[in-house]
């Protein structure tokens, strides 16, 4: 099937692609020797604010700093409420409870696995200080529902956008549809840098401000701190990257597009592959399927050198680290139920139709012979 080994994201391809570029952007670095907000920081800023569609852009160290920076400008504190998706990375939820303030969570759709808007306005209640969705595996949550309800109750609304950067909603970029896009520039992500790194957006001046100065320990200007604040700055080399990455993302993004289509039209009727809303584009950060039998799968397609994973294998609200707040299984079924059966396919914009191909097809046979062992124990 496989000669060997595939590459569930293959970096090493992307860098070979364009090595001449990547690397004479962070030898111009090391040239200057400004590594932290050095000019590079600043070139990039302007060219994704431009990009997204939003009026600001404030880089930050990783994903997580972003979430962390985004709360604390909105002045998110102890006693407060976010809602948000127990259907995540932890890191999610993780900068809420660090903040001291409580993770409400709300369902998922079963078919874009995003925060199910209609069960949002159920758990506002008068501590809650802002909605904070997730546009999961490449495709934006549905923020026209998202924003009007949160109008109606006077809540700023967050996008955590680390895998849909590049994605649109009904013509608009993820990461410009609410109050504060927040992404993440972790090597694996659509756009990814060569260590941590993040990004915020927002069209609010005063919000800007002060994400800024919470970026540079409260800051706003040299010794002059009129807030709590972090040390959140991106460094001039990981702009240096994405800076040499940017002209080449929307032809990666449409290759993702087109892999992932090409993927669904192979595994059509074999499993249930991702529903990408006619209004919305994914940047597939992840193609995700469901699958009966998910172990039996993974070992099948490990035997033939093909690499898989689970996004994600537990859902927040069934993580130790938030067992205080007393929603065990059975709270989120639809979540529950996703984690139980979703298993990630390599993605990335070098894959070659013949391994799409190969894969489908150790997908579809695996899936056979599933069935088959589930007819044999049965005639047994």
């Amino acid at each position: 099937m496989t000669a060997k080994t595939m590459e569930f994201i293959d970096l090493k391809s992307q860098y070979a692609a364009l090595k001449t570029d990547i690397d004479a952007r962070m030898h111009a670095v090391l040239d200057h020797g400004q590594y932290i907000m050095g000019p590079e920081v600043a070139e990039l800023e302007e060219k994704l604010a431009a990009f997204v569609g939003a009026k600001h852009c404030i880089s930050a160290s990783s994903g997580t700093d972003t979430l962390i920076l985004a709360l604390m400008a909105l002045g998110v504190q102890a006693g407060d409420e976010v809602i948000t998706t127990p259907f995540s990375f932890i890191a999610t939820a993780e900068v809420i409870a660090l903040l001291g303030a409580k993770p409400v969570f709300v369902d998922i759709e079963p078919h874009t696995y995003n925060i199910d808007p209609i069960k949002i306005g159920t758990a506002i209640t008068p501590r809650t200080k802002a909605i904070m969705p997730v546009s999961l595996y490449g495709q934006c949550a549905d923020f026209d529902a998202i924003n009007a309800i949160a109008a109606k109750h006077g809540l700023p609304v967050i996008e955590d956008g680390a895998q849909s950067f590049g994605a649109t909603y009904k013509g608009h970029r993820s990461c410009g549809l609410s109050t504060i896009g927040s992404t993440s520039f972790f090597p694996s992500k659509p756009l990814g840098c060569y260590g941590d790194g993040g990004a915020l957006f927002t069209s609010d001046d005063a919000l800007a401000k002060a994400m800024r100065e919470i970026r540079v320990h409260g800051q706003d200007r040299r010794y002059h701190h009129p807030r709590i604040g972090l040390n959140a700055r991106m460094d001039t080399l990981q702009a240096a990257v994405l800076l040499a990455k940017l002209p080449a993302f929307p032809a990666e993004v449409e290759a993702r597009s087109r892999i992932g289509a090409r993927y669904s039209e192979l595994l059509q009727g074999a499993v249930m592959t991702p529903s990408v809303e006619a209004h919305s584009t994914s940047v597939y950060a992840q193609y995700t399927v469901e699958v009966d039998n998910r172990g039996a799968v993974q070992a099948h397609l490990k035997q033939h050198g093909i690499p898989t994973a689970i996004h994600y294998p537990m859902p927040l609200h069934m993580q130790p680290a938030f067992a205080y707040l007393g929603r065990g299984e059975g709270s989120y079924p639809v979540a529950e139920q996703a984690a139980r059966r979703v298993m990630s396919l390599p993605m990335h914009p070098y894959l070659e139709d013949q391994d799409v191909l190969a894969i489908t097809e150790a997908v579809k046979a695996a899936l056979t012979g599933s069935a088959n062992d589930r007819t044999k124990g049965q005639s047994c």
